[in-house]
């Protein structure tokens, strides 16, 4: 009975369009991947400055796991709260212009402590709507009541704060995962000043690769905000920003911090030398912002609908069936492109999600708009 409704989910799946068979993926250099021995074009990744195929940056990886060891073997509150990882921290609050830091295993891991444990019964959390799904897990799990506004719309968000009760806390992310689009950041400055509440926002697709020094776009608004190693950094696991309180009670009461094994020390001393790379990085901004805007008006001009503000674009498809179809053919033709279907977009709203990288060459956005538009016809 039990593999029979396995087996009937799974067929569903199939049938609506909405079933998930990830390829195996061999090597790859960042701007292309290997994939049943073909070399294809990457836009399915979110190796934004090319960090994470970055030699210097590789080598003094190979440095620190040789000198400090491959794993910290403990959780954080037993003995694996070493004093690198502790440095690395403090380094990291400083950078960005936060009191404190925490690093987490996973951003997935870091927002399931955050919403989860810092707020309970007496505040509410009002979320914008397409908040990435471990928020929307981290509130679920925690026992502060949430309500949802509006992707990105303010007055939508003023309704919320005016007609909910106790302390308001806003969550939203400086730049949206799948849409490609940031929030009306002044406005919701402007909000904050007037009604006074609290905002956690998801920096984990701008940090490294928007703001001066790769510092994000939302210091002004964020009293915590979240980071990722894994994309821009080119590393792996995450951090938050966040007051010293704030840490302190994570410490005492967030189970995803407690009760999990440590980053290794040597993660903590590649995070320095992340942090050296993202500080000197301005060039690969500017042409990652460069490619961003040749990509949009390349598809633009072929009659694409794209949505997107920064390095990554949402080309807007509709049906779920569609989307998969002309990614399947994509790859056929060269090119590794990631379909973004229900759940994680509205049902009826499939995209193609295209992620740029510094590494890309124009060519590479020529070639593919020109490939997209005649298997779009």
């Amino acid at each position: 009975m039990f593999d029979t409704r396995l087996r009937q989910k799974l067929a569903l799946q199939k049938e609506k369009g909405l079933y998930r068979n990830p390829p195996v993926v061999e090597g790859g250099d960042g701007r292309t991947v290997t994939v049943d021995g073909r070399t294809l074009v990457n836009f399915a990744s979110n190796d934004y400055l090319g960090l994470g195929r970055c030699e210097a940056l590789r080598t003094k990886a190979a440095e620190a796991f040789s000198r400090y060891g491959t794993s910290s073997s403990s959780s954080r509150l037993v003995s694996g709260n070493g004093s690198a990882i502790r440095e690395a921290e403090k380094a990291y609050a400083d950078y960005f212009g936060y009191e404190d830091a925490v690093f987490f295993p996973s951003g997935y891991q870091a927002n399931l402590a955050i919403l989860s444990t810092l707020f309970g019964p007496e505040e509410t959390l009002l979320f914008d709507k397409h908040v990435h799904a471990s928020t929307v897990k981290g509130m679920q799990l925690g026992s502060a009541p949430f309500k949802g506004f509006r992707h990105n719309s303010m007055g939508h968000l003023e309704k919320r704060l005016k007609s909910a009760s106790g302390q308001s806390v806003v969550v939203t992310e400086s730049l949206f995962s799948m849409d490609g689009d940031t929030p009306p950041l002044a406005e919701l400055s402007d909000l904050k000043e007037t009604l006074g509440f609290l905002t956690v926002v998801d920096e984990a697709h701008a940090y490294g690769a928007m703001g001066i020094g790769g510092r994000g776009i939302a210091r002004g608004v964020a009293d915590v905000a979240l980071g990722t190693f894994g994309k821009a950094m080119g590393l792996f696991g995450a951090f938050v920003l966040l007051p010293s309180l704030y840490r302190e009670y994570l410490f005492n009461f967030a189970s995803p911090l407690i009760y999990t094994t440590a980053l290794p020390e040597a993660h903590a001393v590649t995070a320095l030398s992340v942090l050296s790379e993202v500080e000197q990085g301005d060039d690969r901004r500017e042409r990652l912002s460069y490619l961003s805007r040749k990509l949009t008006r390349l598809l633009t001009d072929r009659g694409f609908t794209v949505c997107g503000e920064a390095h990554i674009l949402a080309v807007q498809i509709g049906s779920e069936e569609r989307a998969q179809e002309l990614v399947t053919k994509l790859f056929n033709q060269g090119y590794f492109a990631f379909t973004a279907r229900f759940p994680t977009v509205p049902m009826g709203q499939a995209i193609i999600r295209l992620s740029l990288t510094a590494n890309h060459t124009e060519k590479d956005l020529e070639d593919f708009s020109d490939a997209l538009a005649a298997l779009d016809r």
